[in-house]
Order: C-alpha cells, then sequence, then structure tokens
C-alpha cells in the first residue's frame, strides 16, 4: 500500500516562505532535512511538483545516498553527479575534474529556470559542487542532517518532524479501516510508537491490511516488544524502522520473503520484474513462476517493503537495502547465494544483448550469442525503451561486472562489458566505460579470450580517448593493433588503426592521422565492411579540412555521406552531411553548402539525429556563411543562437562566440 501525501500542509507553507525570503540576486537553496522515514523526499517532490510552472527549462534529480562496488550505501561522488548532469543538459564533452565540471555545470544552467532535487545528502561538501549559480534557478537538498555547512552558500533550513496526529491516524486507517475508530487509543499508541513517521506508520498500516483479523492493539503489542522500539524512538527513530521492517518481513508469506532475502543480495538499485520473476525460482529445475512472482512483488509494494518506479520496475527503500542484505546473507545458503547472483548476472547478459541488437546490432562480436536458456530478458519496444533501460540499470549492470570480475566468472565479466556498449555510446559515463573496460581487460585475459581483449581493448580506448587520456588511448590501441595483427583480424585491425588515427587528429598530427586512416580504409573495404568504410571516410574527410585540402574533404565526405544513407544510419549520416555542407561553403559553392547545413539544422532539432551540439554548430557554420557573403544581420542572428546553446554545452565555445559577436 502507498502512503497518501497527507498532513503536509503547513510544511508546505513554509517552504514557500523560506522561498519568498530569498534574496532575488544570489542562487536559491533550499534543505529539507529530518529523521530517515520522515518523508523529506516526498515533501520536496509534491512541493517542486506543484511549484512545476516556475522552471519551465526543467526538474533534474540525484540521488546522493549512492552505493559502493560491494554494495554498501554511501555517499555519491558529486563528480559522478555532475557528469550525469552535464550529459542530461546535453554536453558534448565533460571535464575530468571535479571543478572543471562543477564550472561547466554552472555555465551550462547560467540563467535557467530550473530546479534541482539533490536527495539524501550526506555533508555539506557532497552537495557543494552541485549547487546552481543562477539567481533563476532553485536548488532542494534533502538529508537527514541539517547541513549547517550549507548556511555561508546562502541556504534555508526546514527541519521535517513526524506527522500531525490527526494525519498520522488517518494514515494508520487506510490499512486499519474501522478497527482504528473502534480502538482510539491503541491507534495514537501506534503512531507515537512509530515516532509518527510516514514510512514507519505506512508499514504499520500495511500491517493491519494484511491481517484483517488483528486488533490494533495486538499491533502495538508487537510494536512495544522485540527490539526495544519505544526506547530508540527517542533517540533517533532508526531502530523503529528495523522493527517495523523485521514485523513487516516476518507476516509475509514465504515467497515474499524468500524474494526479499535475495534481492537484498544483488548490487542492483534497480529490479525489473523478469528479473524478479527469476529470482524467484526455488529448486534445480525451470517451472513457470511468473504469477508467483508477481504476487510476492505485489505483497513486498503492499507492505512498503518496494517502490514501484514503473510499470514493472522496482527499488527497495534507502534503508530496507542493507535490511534485506542482512537477511539474504543470513538466511540463505551459500550455494543459494551465489546461484542468485548468477541468474541476476545472466539476466543482466541477456537483457544487455536485447539491447545491444536493437540500438547497434552490426556491434555483436560473431561467434559471441548468448545461449537460450541464460535468461529471459525484460522485454524492450525498440531503441527508446532500450536505451532507458541501459539507463535505469547502468548501476546494476556495473554492479554485474564487479561481482563477475570479483568471484572469477571471467567470461560474463567481460562479455558483459561489450554488451553494454550503447550505454557507454550514447550516455558517455567516463568512469564507469573506464572502470568496466579495465576488469573486463583483466577478465578476458584470465579466460584466455583473444577476441575478448581485442575487443576490451578498442572499446576501451575510446572511453580513454573521450577522457582526454591520449597516450593511454594510443597504447590500448597499439596493444589491440599488435594481437589483431598476430590473429590476422583485418576487421579488428582496421578498429585500432582508426582509433590511432582519431587520437592523432586530436593531437594535430595530421600526416600521421592521414596514413591510419587509409590504413583503416583499405582494410574495412577488403572485408565488406562497408559502414566502418563509411566512418573512416568521414575521418578522412575531417583530416583534409583540417589541412586546408577542401577538394579531398568534399570527395570523401560524399562518399562517406551517400553510403550512410543508404544503411540508414540517420545520425552519422547528417554529421557528414553538415560537415559537408560547411567545406562546400568554405569550398566557394554556398549556395549548395547553405543548403545542406540549413537541411542539416533541421535534422539536428528533431527526431532520430536530435543533437543540441550539432545544432550549435551548423548555427556557428550559417553565420559564418552568412558573414562571407555580408549579411551582417543573418551572421549575428546565427552566432547567437549558436552561443546560447554552447553556454549550456561548451563555455569556451560560447566566449568564442562572444568574442566574434564583439569584433562584429
Amino acid at each position: 500500500m502507498t502512503a497518501r501525501f497527507i498532513g503536509r500542509e503547513a510544511d508546505e507553507r513554509a517552504l514557500d516562505v523560506l522561498r519568498a525570503e530569498c534574496p532575488t540576486h544570489t542562487a536559491q537553496v533550499l534543505v529539507v532535512s529530518g529523521l530517515a522515514g520522515v518523508g523529506k523526499t516526498t515533501l520536496a517532490t509534491h512541493w517542486l511538483y506543484e511549484h512545476a510552472d516556475s522552471f519551465p527549462d526543467g526538474q533534474l534529480y540525484a540521488d546522493l545516498s549512492g552505493q559502493s562496488a560491494e554494495g554498501e550505501l554511501g555517499p555519491a561522488s558529486p563528480a559522478v553527479v555532475l557528469e550525469a548532469f552535464l550529459v542530461a543538459l546535453g554536453a558534448s564533452a565533460v571535464p575530468v575534474g571535479i571543478a572543471q565540471r562543477s564550472a561547466l555545470w554552472r555555465s551550462m544552467t547560467s540563467g535557467l529556470r530550473v530546479a534541482v532535487l539533490l536527495d539524501s545528502a550526506f555533508t555539506a561538501a557532497q552537495v557543494r559542487p552541485l549547487l546552481l549559480g543562477t539567481p533563476t534557478g532553485l536548488t532542494v537538498v534533502t538529508s537527514r542532517s541539517n547541513l549547517t555547512g550549507l548556511r555561508v552558500d546562502g541556504a534555508s533550513v526546514h527541519r521535517l518532524q513526524g506527522l500531525p496526529t490527526k494525519a498520522a491516524v488517518e494514515l494508520l486507517a487506510l490499512g486499519g479501516g474501522t478497527r482504528v475508530t473502534r480502538e482510539p487509543a491503541a491507534a495514537r499508541e501506534v503512531v507515537r510508537l512509530c515516532g509518527r513517521l510516514p514510512l514507519t506508520l505506512a508499514l504499520a498500516s500495511a500491517q493491519l491490511a494484511l491481517r484483517p483479523h488483528h486488533s490494533v492493539s495486538a499491533l502495538v503489542d508487537s510494536l512495544s516488544g522485540g527490539r526495544g522500539a519505544v526506547d530508540t524512538l527517542r533517540v533517533d527513530g532508526e531502530a523503529v524502522m528495523l522493527t517495523a521492517l523485521d514485523m513487516s518481513y516476518k507476516i509475509l508469506s514465504d515467497e515474499s520473503r524468500t524474494l526479499y532475502r535475495r534481492m537484498g543480495l544483488l548490487p542492483a538499485d534497480r529490479h525489473d520484474l523478469s528479473l524478479l520473476t527469476a529470482l524467484a525460482v526455488d529448486g534445480e529445475g525451470p517451472r513457470d513462476t511468473g504469477h508467483g512472482a508477481d504476487v510476492a512483488v505485489h505483497a513486498l509494494a503492499e507492505a512498503n517493503l518496494l517502490e514501484e518506479t514503473g510499470p514493472t520496475t522496482y527499488r527497495f527503500h534507502d534503508l530496507l537495502q542493507p535490511h534485506a542484505r542482512r537477511l539474504g546473507e543470513e538466511g540463505e545458503s551459500p550455494g543459494r547465494q551465489e546461484r542468485t547472483l548468477r541468474s541476476f548476472v545472466d539476466w543482466c547478459l541477456a537483457t544487455a544483448a536485447s539491447a545491444e541488437s536493437i540500438i547497434v546490432p552490426s556491434h555483436r562480436l560473431p561467434g559471441q550469442d548468448l545461449p537460450a536458456t541464460t535468461a529471459l530478458p525484460t522485454p524492450l519496444d525498440g531503441p527508446e525503451e532500450a536505451l532507458a533501460w541501459l539507463d535505469t540499470h547502468r548501476n546494476g549492470l556495473m554492479g554485474a561486472v564487479r561481482h563477475s570480475s570479483k568471484v572469477g566468472w571471467y567470461s560474463s565479466c567481460w562479455r558483459l562489458t561489450d554488451l553494454i556498449w550503447p550505454l557507454f555510446l550514447r550516455f558517455r559515463p567516463s568512469g564507469m566505460w573506464i572502470e568496466a573496460h579495465r576488469l573486463g581487460l583483466e577478465a578476458a585475459r584470465r579466460c584466455g579470450s583473444r577476441q575478448g581483449e581485442g575487443r576490451m581493448l578498442t572499446s576501451g580506448a575510446i572511453g580513454l580517448r573521450s577522457a582526454g587520456r591520449y597516450a593511454e588511448a594510443a597504447d590500448w590501441y597499439r596493444q589491440a593493433l599488435e594481437m589483431a595483427t598476430a590473429d590476422d583480424d583485418k576487421r579488428q585491425q582496421a578498429q585500432a588503426l582508426n582509433g590511432l588515427g582519431h587520437v592523432s587528429l586530436l593531437t594535430h598530427r595530421l600526416d600521421d592521422a592521414r596514413d591510419h586512416f587509409e590504413q583503416a580504409l583499405q582494410l574495412r573495404e577488403s572485408i565488406g565492411y562497408r559502414r566502418g568504410a563509411a566512418l573512416t571516410r568521414r575521418r578522412l574527410g575531417e583530416t583534409a579540412l583540417a589541412d586546408g585540402d577542401l577538394d579531398t574533404a568534399v570527395v570523401q565526405l560524399r562518399r562517406a555521406g551517400s553510403e550512410l544513407d543508404s544503411l540508414k544510419e540517420t545520425y552519422e549520416a547528417t554529421r557528414v552531411l553538415a560537415l559537408l555542407g560547411h567545406v562546400l561553403d568554405r569550398a566557394g559553392q554556398q549556395d549548395e553548402g547553405i543548403h545542406l547545413l540549413r537541411e542539416s539544422l533541421a535534422r539536428f532539432q528533431v527526431g532520430d539525429a536530435r543533437s543540441e551540439h550539432w545544432e550549435a554548430r551548423c548555427l556557428e557554420w550559417l553565420g559564418q556563411a552568412a558573414e562571407a557573403r555580408g549579411d551582417h544581420a543573418e551572421s549575428v542572428r546565427r552566432y547567437e543562437a549558436a552561443r546560447d546553446l554552447f553556454r549550456r554545452l561548451n563555455p569556451e565555445d560560447a566566449h568564442r562566440l562572444d568574442d566574434r559577436l564583439r569584433q562584429r
């Protein structure tokens, strides 16, 4: 049963007052503090929803509780949160250092009317790099601590207390019904024992709902015994939560208790129903447990031991994960624990393989299809849903990679890293990208998979390159090239050579870049790899452009665009089209160049090729074209539009355009 939002009218008014009292010339920061389970997140979320019209540029959310590699809860790194925020805002590149990320974050949000909810913060130091730097936005922080240190940043603090008694009794009555009315004194005692905390009250209410023939007085007796809930309530309420959780666990069915324990063992923060169905299997042989798992999950959700975050997706509350893990470690045999984690890793492999086949079907390594009996994947309907699944489960997927490495499931470790390539490619989580490929590379070497080792080297090198670690990326590419040459693997040779060429291009060694790209192109064409050949031609076009050879750039880009169009590679084809338009304009073919730039701009603004970074590049190139033909008003309009986008994406580009506009 889900607790209703009741009894918080006074708290909402208090937040309204604090916001109104914030100076209009400084960034607004509100802290909602209080005990665990008091309803901080619910209040903040509901209040922000009520004020959504004040933030037309959107709202961002981050859970700062975090999770370590071993599944322990702990402060989330501000650097990781900043990376996710910057990518969500469309940054084309994310700096490595936290100071640089924070500066980019403040620059990109400057002038935006956005709201940011930083949930479950530990310290002021954890929050400070994530604060907005603009008076037009609002940051709301929830924490068990008052975060007094944030007062020096102008924060106002609202300490959330338990529900008013009347509202608390009303919440208890959601599950207790008329029994609460018949036993008002016992109901008030339950409210007192629960500390008037919404989560604990919801759990107590759920117990009454699940035991329709038990009295409220019996619930009082249960809460009063055991772990000494009354005394602990007067300290900080933490053990009250544990008592309520233990009690809720004990009254569950055997199936629900089993599922709860096994979920607690997983290094994941999200759980799909298909995974929970696999975990519900108890025994050595397969059987249809879909209905049983659905019933068990529903019972856990009814008891507020799970939160539903989507139609078939669930998560534990912060405080429930350690409780479930303890019960799993104590209640499941070592062999059963291993089988549970094996089921989890197999499900990650199966669903990641499905996502890969939908988003980038050409990426799959030959001979690396998973056995049909591995696990039943979560159904994914199209690229958008596949990408959403990867994003939602990124922490669990990384947890599966880490666990596989830790326990010696080396084949699973590198194969899962390889299968979640679309996650790295589209969302660019640089830290996770590099860590996963380091683990995957070691795993591939330990299990003797040269194919896996080669893939980990080339894919991992892209992550290193994207993070600006060019020397290390080049070293990984060279190792991959040596392996591929020894194995006479032309496709991998071309991949490594193409990567070395890109590193050379980025470091302005154009002759080296051209040599590497030409070798890669020859290899890709010799094996009929059309998409790869087209992408290499695009790089050759960029190299020619950097070298001032516009005629060669036009030839290479035309061929690359035609091939990508025939392969229905919409995004890549549009990038090539924009580059071609820019080159044609510079080469004196203004009419065709401007036409292609305008067409590319329209594609980047909507649809499959949507990209604010490339939209800004097109606008800047159109501004240059207008400036070259003497259309002052048009050039200023295009430059200003590009600058406004770059302010959110790359401050250096924005400053460059500001300088250009001042010179106009």
